[in-house]
């Protein structure tokens, strides 16, 4: 029982990550690519960026039921970056409304384009870090050790930094491919597919450097990644399958370009989740939180496993309903035009 909902939560947390991701690195390709790429964007992420928000909820949902003192300490401890998450959350979905629905395009629809670029760039950035701290192991309960120790620390510093980094790239890659099969002319596909091959470039230097700043800071990543087969085939995997994917890109399937880039989200997800189980938050000095000595009572874990599977049933199908309904509405409108 514990372990289905363990494996529905990594499920969970890979599909926000390629779907979510998706969405936030087309606000960073904005920033970089100009108002010229604003109308495609808008079109691709438009019909679809807030349902991608209910993998998060339901990672959420699963961490609060399930496992409710890894939830509540890390709304205690780590606060200060999760609430900058749900402010570039709610400031990016809130200017991506008022600007994609706005009737004109004056000083208003500057200032939206303006929050939804920054947005993009704060959530990924600190959704990194949140993650780092959850690794780096400085996360203390001792409320005598004062301010900075307890809520600044955790999380501000180098390798946590650097975690941002890599998350925003990997994002900023995510989209590019994504963005790809949405544009309508040959020199709009090579913009992305240019955006794409920077982002990867990128996503492998920022990867490269979390194990340096993990060094710098004290942490055993590299010895933990080496005594771990499944991490090292992980690394193997995404290795072999950039050629591939750049390859692949050049294509212009849609449906493999997808699937190619949501394996190789997977199976870096994979290769993290290999070297962290069972932990869940390292904890400085003291027993870490795991899913085993946190979980919730067997009752409650049979009840919340019975919520996620008629909630899965429900949602799956209907997302998938969506995107096929936006999609042939797409190609409908290009034969008409």
């Amino acid at each position: 029982m514990l372990a289905i909902i363990i494996i529905i939560l990594g499920t969970a947390f890979v599909l926000y990550t390629v779907l979510g991701g998706a969405d936030f690195g087309a606000g960073i390709i904005e920033t970089f690519a100009g108002e010229k790429e604003e109308q495609t964007i808008s079109k691709a992420i438009a019909p679809v960026w807030e349902a991608n928000h209910v993998w998060l909820i339901l990672a959420v949902v699963i961490l609060f039921t399930g496992f409710p003192l890894v939830y509540s300490s890390l709304s205690q401890v780590l606060h200060i970056p999760l609430m900058l998450v749900l402010i570039g959350i709610i400031f990016r979905g809130s200017a991506f409304t008022f600007r994609h629905y706005d009737v004109g395009h004056g000083r208003s629809h500057k200032y939206y384009s303006f929050l939804f670029k920054a947005s993009s760039f704060i959530t990924p950035m600190f959704l990194g870090i949140t993650l780092g701290a959850l690794i780096l192991g400085r996360i203390t309960f001792d409320q005598s050790v004062g301010f900075y120790e307890m809520f600044m620390s955790p999380w501000c510093n180098v390798f946590c930094f650097v975690m941002g980094m890599f998350s925003t790239s990997l994002f900023t890659y995510i989209a590019g491919v994504f963005l790809i099969p949405e544009a309508t002319t040959a020199k709009e596909r090579h913009k992305y597919f240019r955006f794409s091959r920077y982002a990867l470039l990128a996503t492998i230097v920022s990867g490269v450097l979390v194990f340096f700043a993990a060094f710098y800071e004290g942490h055993s990543l590299i010895p933990d990644f080496f005594s771990s087969p499944i991490s090292i085939t992980s690394f193997a995997l995404i290795a072999i399958s950039i050629p591939f994917m750049l390859r692949l890109i050049r294509t212009n399937n849609s449906l493999l370009l997808r699937a190619g880039i949501g394996l190789q989200v997977a199976v870096i997800l994979l290769g993290w989740f290999a070297i962290q189980y069972p932990t869940l938050i390292v904890v400085k000095g003291g027993d870490n939180l795991t899913f085993y000595n946190t979980h919730a009572p067997p009752a409650t874990l049979k009840q919340l496993l019975i919520a996620l599977i008629v909630g899965l049933i429900l949602v799956i199908p209907a997302f998938i309903f969506l995107f096929r309904v936006f999609k042939i509405k797409e190609r409908r409108e290009g034969f008409l035009k």
